[in-house]
């Protein structure tokens, strides 16, 4: 299980360091409805990606079975490498120029008339919509699968991902739970930073990642 554990953390955080899903949560626990609303969201966005990560596990972990490094998962890791990389790049040759305003999207805007139902939608959409996270969802899903564990250890494997995956929308929670006095200016110091460093965050998350795919897959074709 340590295998399967090891080989899906990258992946794990390079989906938790996502500032959309962070600014929804700190957005959300400053409404009325703040905390239900912030669970939706939260349950969700880890739908959304379990969904993901148990369809490649469960499909891939009937490869090549008694290989200890399957082909597939390598040459699946060198596509998602590259794909990565063109992601990082229009990335940052989209991102906001000095002194432009981007408008933020309508769900921001009317975040406060927001249900469970709805925030949970939105929760699902911001993982399953990005291609950042369905790429690295996939990329991490495959190494579980590739691993030699057990079962039951991919099983666990997994569930670890998606929780790992989902500390983007946990830890406003968790702050906004524990530290009810300081909450709200510890969030929106954490809701300035992601806004103002969204387009960097995400070029050097997908970049680095991208780069540990195509290193990880050419070490294991050649």
């Amino acid at each position: 299980m340590g295998e399967a554990i090891g080989a899906m953390l990258a992946s794990a955080a390079g989906i938790a360091i996502g500032p959309r899903p962070l600014i929804a949560a700190i957005l959300m626990l400053a409404t009325p409805r703040g905390r239900p609303n912030a669970l939706a969201l939260t349950a969700g966005r880890a739908a959304a990606l379990g969904a993901i990560v148990a369809v490649v596990v469960t499909l891939g972990s009937g490869l090549d079975p008694d290989r200890d490094e399957p082909t597939w998962s390598a040459w699946l890791k060198l596509a998602l490498g590259a794909v990565l990389l063109l992601l990082a790049l229009r990335q940052w040759r989209d991102r906001p120029r000095e002194g432009h305003v981007t408008a933020p999207p309508g769900w921001m805007r009317s975040v406060h008339r927001f249900t469970a139902g709805r925030s949970a939608r939105l929760g699902a959409a911001l993982a399953a919509a990005s291609p950042k996270n369905v790429v690295l969802a996939v990329g991490g899903a495959a190494s579980i699968a590739a691993s030699p564990t057990s079962g039951a250890g991919r099983a666990v494997a997994a569930a670890l991902m998606v929780l790992i995956a989902s500390l983007c929308t946990l830890l406003p929670l968790a702050v906004h739970v524990m530290a009810r006095d300081s909450a709200a200016r510890t969030l929106g110091e954490w809701k300035a930073w992601a806004a103002a460093h969204h387009a960097a965050i995400t070029t050097t998350v997908v970049a680095v990642l991208g780069t540990t795919y195509l290193g990880d897959a050419l070490t294991v074709l050649a």
